[in-house]
């Protein structure tokens, strides 16, 4: 299930852009194949991958079927373009884990309760653009995104 915040968000900047966005659900595993054949017969022409756990660990699927389908795509994470993905932008998951459990570990060592600690909100993200992808699917990222990327995969 779509997060709102993160469906109003994409809705507001696709309008901005004058894009057409149009949201497929895709409620398990055993959806996915059929996700893409949805969008491929409605001319999609991108694909958006929402955060979520279950797109995680089916990620080496949806990095392949967006290859099979020629879709350009952009994903939360990095480890979707590691898998030969287009496009991640996203919090660097890394430094989140790094900074949230060696803070907890070290307060909980020092006796503070686990229900007392806050919230931890992600404060790093990174842009990851692989070049064989782009390449293969016959696109050319412009420099200027090229210099804004944290890491350009070639």
């Amino acid at each position: 299930m779509a997060n709102p915040s993160t469906l109003r968000v994409t809705e507001e900047a696709a309008r901005t852009l004058g894009l057409q966005l149009r949201r497929i659900d895709i409620n398990g595993p055993d959806e996915i194949a059929a996700g893409f054949e949805t969008a491929t017969s409605g001319s999609a022409e991108a694909l958006f991958v929402e955060a979520d756990a279950m797109f995680w660990n089916e990620r080496a699927r949806i990095v392949a079927l967006a290859a099979k389908y020629r879709m350009p795509a952009i994903y939360p994470e990095r480890e979707y373009v590691d898998d030969g993905g287009l496009v991640a932008y996203g919090r660097n998951v890394a430094d989140l884990w790094r900074r949230v459990l060696a803070g907890y570990v070290d307060k909980i060592l020092q006796g503070a309760k686990p229900a007392d600690l806050p919230v931890q909100q992600p404060t790093t993200f990174e842009l990851v653009i692989n070049l064989k992808t782009a390449k293969a699917l016959g696109l050319t990222i412009p420099q200027s995104i090229l210099a804004r990327a944290d890491e350009v995969i070639e």
